[in-house]
């Protein structure tokens, strides 16, 4: 009893000290907001800044923007390890989450990168972004519980909860997964969380990358223990290493190492090929312009330029400088979409943006949604959508 009343005593002190930092905060974010929103000046969302370079050119500061710092907002206010639940305040660093979750042997499924030590829960929230865990763990909007918001009248609202499954109104914590702010401030989270797999062991091939992409085809059909499926070229760009992460108990981990075969890579080796494919650290993610295409899955190869794939072939990472009309052509031929990821300088954004243009339909729908949430257009102005 004792040690579970200190525990609650800690939880409350935590609890208690996020919640006093987090109404000051709050507090002076809103008089930026309401003095923005009489000035009529954008406000440009700023969080550690570690994925800056993604999405439409930001409002410059000295266009009379002002820069919304939500890096005060710090905490892990309630964290509930039985529960699955953690929730956190925009601001707090993903390392810091991560650690203690890891001191639950408990992670975040969906495995954003990061980009930078400065990363914060808000941030890739906002960017929508999802490493390649999210091949079976399903990406970073399913597990987005319930948000809060500081909309353009200095209020805060609560959308969704801190429960798996929670029909009260629409699902907007999902909306602004991936919004790039432009709706609103995200100012609190709570996300879903999964125990770390006891077993967890890669292989790794030497394969082409249309052997890699057939190979993807047989394993979409197999029951087996499957994390993360990519393929990286090599410096020649020819072969390259395709990478197949299991996890799960340890008698299928290792049933399924004997089928599939492959190298099987040291422990710690395997976590830093991972890691550095995941934050993009490897020499092909160093060209400019990066393209990223979402394409259905068993699309062959797209015969584009240099390639790397991610989720079994179902994201492709373009290095090549051809005509943004043509990478977008293929990605909609194969039933999907492409991004301009990164980019060396702003001339190399298209005129419409470096997403790929909405249809006329789901443009009005953003368009009514970002009137409601935001009617003067103060948020991250065209930073999802131009004009918007």
């Amino acid at each position: 009893r004792e040690n579970a009343y200190s525990r609650w005593q800690a939880s409350f002190f935590r609890y208690s000290t996020v919640l006093m930092m987090m109404n000051y905060s709050l507090s002076h974010m809103a008089e930026q907001v309401l003095a923005a929103r009489n000035s009529l000046k954008p406000i440009r969302i700023r969080g550690g800044g570690s994925k800056n370079f993604y999405g439409n050119p930001e409002t410059e500061l000295n266009d009379g923007a002002v820069a919304l710092d939500m890096t005060s907002l710090q905490g892990i206010v309630t964290y509930e390890p039985s529960e699955l639940v953690l929730t956190a305040m925009a601001g707090t660093p993903i390392s810091e989450i991560k650690a203690v979750l890891a001191e639950n042997n408990q992670t975040m499924p969906f495995d954003s990168p990061e980009f930078s030590d400065q990363a914060t829960l808000g941030g890739c929230v906002a960017a929508g972004l999802s490493g390649p865990n999210s091949f079976v763990a399903g990406p970073i909007r399913h597990h987005v519980l319930g948000t809060q918001m500081l909309d353009a009248e200095g209020r805060v609202l609560t959308f969704g909860g801190e429960v798996m499954k929670n029909v009260a109104g629409y699902d907007i914590p999902r909306l602004l997964t991936g919004s790039l702010g432009i709706f609103g401030a995200i100012v609190r989270v709570s996300i879903k969380v999964m125990p770390i797999m006891r077993c967890d062991q890669t292989l790794q091939f030497d394969m082409t990358e249309t052997q890699a992409l057939d190979f993807c085809k047989g394993i979409r059909a197999r029951a087996l223990p499957i994390k993360c499926v990519a393929w990286l070229p090599n410096a020649e760009g020819k072969n390259g290493t395709f990478s197949i992460r299991l996890a799960g108990a340890e008698p299928a981990v290792i049933h399924a190492a004997k089928v599939l075969g492959g190298q099987l890579l040291d422990a710690e080796v395997a976590k830093q090929w991972w890691h550095d494919f995941k934050e993009q650290q490897f020499q092909f993610f160093a060209h400019r312009p990066l393209w990223r295409l979402a394409v259905a899955a068993n699309t062959p190869t797209l015969n584009l330029g240099p390639t790397a794939f991610d989720l079994a072939g179902e994201v492709r990472w373009l290095a090549s400088n051809i005509a943004p009309q043509a990478v977008r052509d293929a990605a909609t031929l194969a039933r999907g979409h492409a991004t301009l990821f990164k980019r060396e300088h702003s001339d190399q954004c298209p005129a419409d943006g470096v997403f790929q243009p909405m249809s006329p339909n789901i443009y009005q729908i953003v368009k009514r949604l970002k009137h409601e949430f935001d009617p003067h257009g103060l948020f991250n102005p065209g930073r999802l959508v131009l004009g918007l």
